[in-house]
């Protein structure tokens, strides 16, 4: 039990914290499944799996909204799971341990999990309920988002029989999400030679501390690409020539949708001085060009055994360089929706195996033109370095479809808990609506949230006072659904 228990609404900070007990990063979710699933039958709720994993729980309509349309609320089950450098925490079998530090829940040393949790917290609790107005209600719990959308990829039509959906994981008050961007994965394979190592010496360098954040909704925000700015370090020692050098691991990041905070690699020299003036000269430039995007950037040098084998000076190069020109950030604003990306993309993964160095790049546009687009940029590059790229798990947008019963009853509502008309949006995260729609087309859906901010990361952090207004929100929404048609 944490102090967010005494926070209110409490039913929903109760949940949450429920939530935070239980271990569940992404392709670890059948504890916090099997808990609400015993939960749900222990209420005596409808409650099944799918094939894939998803949850489904169903509540009969309070007394007097039996006629009203039927509604879905869902969120995913899955959480990011990132911590401090340094941080003992194993995301496998320990719990977040959340706190309040003045008007934000945070957690201690690593991500929250308010990115789903506070969503999926407060759907659990309006079935909790036994004093709240809903018609019949369906709470679909969903696999693995985070990772791949696993769960949303494989629903079935035919289900669910609700008319109308709230999606719980957007992350500004006073905002309406009526659509989202498509994605893909790209990995890029390296093959690399090795050969023996005959430098003297041998360092980790390592760049860390900067910001991270989410790849999608954080990627306009001159958050840096810790790889991609690693990558400028090496490149600028080969490009000028400054002294003789191998790679013998790179690597960094560690979730494919995340901003990477931390890079690293095994550089293998003969002049060690050489080394330490070029990470010296890098560390002056971090506190210049980059003294307000990241003001925590730092890079450092750290003796290590020297390896038997190192990559060979053509592999080297061509990883270097590989990295230094791939397309990372924004490619495209949208010509449609002001000031929303269209299309990006961010490396979030870097791994060196024994004979090939990967990147996990994730794509993400609001029009499938522009990930195929990126797809083409990455294939072309990766063929000049003898490189491949594979994409997979493709996953559609969700289209914008401004007329719609739900969205009207939740603007109006909104407007008049907050005094003003709430802004309606398209974010270029991904949203798990789209794949939602494939199955069940006719259904209505809008994504609201509470603010949330540096999801994704450490510093992720929940705003209390904006939990409130959503909780005010999705309580007012369920107790107006208008009736069956």
């Amino acid at each position: 039990m944490s102090d967010i228990q005494v926070l209110e609404p409490k039913r929903l900070w109760q949940w949450f914290d429920r939530l935070c007990a239980i271990p569940r990063p992404s392709h670890h979710e059948e504890k916090v499944a099997k808990f609400i699933v015993d939960w749900a039958n222990e209420k005596g709720f409808f409650v099944e799996r799918d094939q894939i994993g998803n949850v489904l729980i169903r509540k009969p309509a309070t007394t007097g909204m039996e006629n009203r349309q039927k509604v879905a609320l869902q969120a995913h089950l899955d959480m990011v799971p990132q911590a401090n450098e340094g941080s003992t925490h194993n995301f496998l079998t320990d719990p977040i341990l959340p706190y309040v530090d003045g008007e934000w829940v945070k957690a201690k040393g690593t991500t929250l999990g308010s990115d789903n949790g506070v969503g999926l917290a407060s759907a659990l609790a309006v079935l909790d309920s036994e004093d709240l107005a809903h018609p019949e209600l369906e709470v679909l719990c969903t696999m693995t988002e985070e990772a791949g959308m696993d769960g949303a990829h494989n629903l079935k039509a035919n289900w669910l029989q609700s008319s109308l959906m709230i999606n719980t994981d957007t992350e500004e008050i006073g905002e309406v999400y009526i659509g989202c961007a498509g994605g893909e994965d790209a990995k890029v394979s390296l093959p690399i030679q090795r050969e023996k190592n005959t430098f003297t010496k041998t360092y980790q360098v390592s760049l860390k501390g900067l910001r991270g954040g989410h790849s999608g909704s954080e990627i306009n925000t001159n958050r840096v690409n810790a790889i991609k700015l690693f990558a400028r370090f090496l490149a600028n020692i080969e490009q000028t020539q400054a002294f003789p050098f191998a790679l013998a691991e790179i690597r960094g990041g560690s979730v494919r949708n995340a901003i990477p905070r931390e890079a690293y690699a095994i550089v293998c020299v003969d002049d060690e001085n050489a080394l330490k003036t070029a990470v010296q000269n890098f560390q002056d430039f971090l506190q210049n060009e980059l003294a307000i995007a990241e003001p925590k950037a730092i890079i450092s040098v750290l003796s290590v055994d020297n390896p038997e084998t190192i990559f060979d000076q053509a592999s080297t190069h061509k990883a270097i360089h590989l990295l230094n020109a791939l397309p990372n950030g924004v490619d495209r604003y949208s010509d449609v929706v002001d000031g929303v990306v269209e299309t990006s993309s961010s490396i979030g993964v870097l791994k060196t195996e024994d004979d090939e160095v990967t990147g996990l790049i994730l794509i993400r546009s609001l029009v499938e033109s522009g990930k195929q687009y990126v797809a083409s940029l990455l294939s072309s590059l990766a063929s000049l370095c003898g490189a491949t790229v594979t994409l997979s798990g493709n996953y559609p947008g969700w289209e914008p479809h401004p007329d719609t019963d739900i969205l009207r009853l939740t603007q109006r509502i909104y407007a008049e808990i907050l005094g003003v008309e709430p802004t309606i949006k398209v974010i270029h995260a991904g949203l798990e609506c789209g794949l939602i729609k494939q199955a069940y087309p006719t259904m209505e859906i809008v994504s609201f949230g509470p603010t949330i901010e540096n999801a994704h990361s450490p510093d992720e952090k929940v705003h209390i006072p904006a939990v409130q207004i959503y909780w005010e929100l999705l309580t007012k929404v369920l107790a107006n659904i208008p009736e069956q048609k």
